[in-house]
């Protein structure tokens, strides 16, 4: 389903929330840390520059994207010499022992009942482990709105009625009540960046790349690019360009957790 060619398109913006969520982090000299939905492999390389000596995993349950961190890893070569990257649904995987550092960038708005991962993952760490994610937490702007607006329209509910789209965020209350309810000391909060997109049409090129992959999988041919056609007209009238670019706010949800 995934294009990591598409997804690395504003790789910029979408690269920002990491950096924001992996510099709360307060561990100073993790032995095992896991990226779980990795996707193509750069932000996972750059944890190994951060904790040099630790043991790194990249998990991803994309086959393309693992494919694509494998090119990553291969090019990096000796500068990362304890990294590996996984073909693994996050829901099945176990760790061999406690891990020190669990990130997940943009990933758990895909799991249905994620909540339930996350207390899971709270029996992963070590003693003074922690876990750190971030979430797109935009289910209600235009960009979801009007897929799931569309997908209901004569013309596509047959077609795209089974699709599963992505759920999404709780609050960041929701996050802090279910980590403390764990035993982790909680930080937990909400971002709404405003991005300036360039070139045409730029608010489709990021949802392609993301929210809209299960549709477009499951359009082929000319219904696809009709489908895209429509719904980039609709994009294009809730989010005008200026002379400076399109403004695209994007809200993400974040919480860093300790384990004592």
């Amino acid at each position: 389903m995934w294009d990591p060619s598409q997804y690395r398109q504003f790789g910029d913006e979408r690269s920002r929330a990491f950096y924001e969520l992996i510099n709360r982090i307060g561990a100073t000299d993790p032995q095992t840390v896991a990226d779980v939905g990795c996707g193509p492999g750069e932000l996972t390389v750059d944890l190994c520059r951060r904790w040099p000596d630790a043991d790194v995993v990249g998990l991803d349950s994309s086959v393309e994207m693992i494919a694509a961190a494998d090119e990553v890893l291969a090019t990096a070569g000796s500068g990362v010499p304890r990294l590996r990257f996984e073909h693994m649904d996050a829901r099945d995987w176990k760790p061999a022992g406690p891990v020190d550092v669990i990130v997940s960038n943009a990933m758990l708005q895909w799991i249905p009942e994620h909540e339930s991962l996350l207390v899971k993952w709270v029996d992963y760490l070590a003693d003074g482990g922690w876990i750190a994610f971030q979430v797109p937490a935009n289910h209600d702007e235009p960009t979801h709105r009007l897929i799931r607006e569309l997908a209901r329209t004569e013309r596509w509910r047959d077609k795209l009625s089974a699709v599963a789209l992505t759920r999404q965020a709780a609050n960041p209350a929701d996050y802090l009540d279910l980590l403390t309810g764990a035993g982790c000391v909680v930080d937990a909060w909400e971002t709404t960046y405003l991005h300036v997109l360039a070139g045409e049409d730029p608010v489709l090129r990021w949802i392609s790349g993301t929210g809209l992959r299960p549709v477009i999988t499951s359009l082929e041919g000319a219904e696809g690019d009709e489908f895209l056609a429509e719904y980039g007209g609709l994009l294009r009238q809730a989010y005008p360009a200026a002379s400076y670019g399109t403004a695209f706010p994007f809200r993400r949800v974040f919480a860093v957790a300790r384990k004592p």
